[in-house]
């Protein structure tokens, strides 16, 4: 199936293709980014009701009657069941799923389990990507199941329109569910199993723990209901409260929906920059923390910079020798927006010299611009006998002094044998470019910082 009838076929509601899709995103297919990328427009329809609470609060079952209680009313329900991994194969243990088989054979119901792989907070890396599918499909509304881990389940809050924590009496829930973080997710309580012993004393200290909380008089306050999932006993209480919910926070759900977004961008730019990171910069960086040659915080900075400014870690800047700093300025400011820094006096290099970075979004300073201030400068012989143009580039090392130490004894060429002060105080040496094929390299000692934080 090519991507484009997949996407047709997903927007369709063709159950199939929804599946097919769905493993795509699970298995990190290439074709998968491309297909959530024309379905976002079909989104942001369906209701997401998250079901969370800790591992044997009865969860499925009133899961299972929700599901119900929706096909009543005709909708197109859609139940995604986080379930532990399986030890052997990296899959769901599908528990939580085969409580729901009563309705495998409903055209009109869509049931999946995702596996945690290792996640924690109660949900998976991709299930926002696959509640995009599933709303797309013009399921509304889609149920969530988290794993069930108790109190680090807040993950479900920042993406369910309405959370309902499920508590049962005994096994210690009622103190569970006076913990801060299933106070401070909950939309609804729902204390289920309420035919056991006990069950009156949860509410009760629910109720109590929420009456302390200061709210605003129009603000929603959760209301705790009693259910009886195995026999659907409060169900209807229960659907009642969820559309009192829908009704009454139309701005908290607009809210909810742009952090939802917010949070999905920040974790696929995360994602994207971690991927660009190459093996080599990553360990060279831990190799200086670990040498205590700099600390993680200004390692990190560093192949951050690297990555926005689109150049390697180990690459400082690329000099350009020009006859005129201000003529070379003036082009890439007027016509490539970039920005010039001041301008230095180098003694030891018969020149001076200005930086140019691309500005706050990128950060890190990529190029030199070198201009001679005698005819007897290195720069001024390029000048006269290649004309303006890339000089050389710089390459960041940790301790300059071991550096040219190991060069020069595997006999490469070097302009310097030791250190010289160049640009902004720092210790630099030049690498013959006879040694590297015509290119002059400069080697820089820096602490981990790029140009631009000198």
């Amino acid at each position: 199936m090519s991507a484009a009838e997949l996407h047709e076929r997903v927007s369709a509601g063709d159950v199939r293709a929804v599946a097919r899709a769905i493993s795509k995103i699970e298995d990190g297919e290439p074709e998968a980014t491309a297909l959530l990328s024309v379905l976002h427009a079909h989104t942001g329809r369906a209701t997401i009701i998250g079901v969370t609470g800790a591992a044997g609060s009865g969860k499925s079952t009133l899961v299972d009657q929700l599901i119900a209680g929706f096909r009543r009313l005709h909708a197109r329900v859609a139940v995604l069941a986080i379930d532990p991994s399986s030890p052997f194969s990296g899959g769901a243990v599908l528990g939580d799923r085969i409580r729901m088989q009563g309705h495998a054979g409903d055209a009109q119901v869509f049931i999946r389990s995702l596996a945690t792989r290792g996640h924690l907070g109660g949900l998976t890396v991709t299930t926002k990507d696959v509640i995009s599918v599933l709303d797309a499909a013009g399921f509304d509304p889609i149920l969530i199941e988290t794993v069930g881990v108790g109190q680090g389940e807040v993950d479900i809050a920042r993406l369910a329109d309405t959370t309902v924590v499920v508590v049962a009496p005994g096994a210690g829930d009622d103190v569970q569910a006076l913990k801060a973080g299933l106070m401070e997710i909950a939309d609804l309580f729902v204390v289920n199993k309420a035919d056991r012993e006990g069950a009156e004393r949860v509410v009760a200290a629910i109720e109590g723990t929420l009456s302390l909380v200061e709210t605003s008089a129009d603000a929603w306050r959760p209301p705790v209901l009693s259910t009886v999932a195995t026999s659907g006993t409060g169900l209807p209480e229960l659907m009642d409260a969820i559309a009192r919910h829908r009704a009454a926070t139309p701005q908290l759900r607009a809210e909810r929906r742009r952090a939802r977004d917010a949070a999905h961008l920040r974790q696929l730019v995360t994602r994207r920059l971690t991927e660009s990171l190459t093996g080599a910069a990553v360990n060279q960086a831990v190799d200086r923390i670990s040498a205590r040659e700099v600390d993680p915080y200004r390692a990190a900075d560093a192949l951050v910079a690297s990555l926005v400014a689109g150049t390697p870690a180990w690459l400082d800047h690329i000099g350009i020798a020009t006859a005129s700093l201000s003529d070379s300025l003036a082009f890439l400011v007027d016509v490539l927006g970039l920005t010039g820094g001041s301008v230095e006096e180098v003694p030891s290099q018969q020149v001076r010299v200005q930086f140019v970075d691309r500005g706050p979004m990128h950060g890190q300073t990529a190029l030199e611009l070198i201009e001679p201030t005698s005819e007897g400068s290195a720069v001024a012989r390029f000048l006269g006998t290649r004309g303006p143009g890339l000089h050389h580039i710089a390459i960041r090392v940790a301790d300059l002094d071991r550096a040219l130490e190991n060069l020069l004894t595997r006999g490469v060429r070097l302009v310097d044998a030791h250190a010289r002060t160049g640009a902004h105080g720092t210790r630099v040496a030049f690498v013959h470019p006879k040694a590297s094929n015509g290119v002059l390299i400069e080697l820089v000692e820096t602490g981990g910082e790029s140009r631009a934080d000198r």
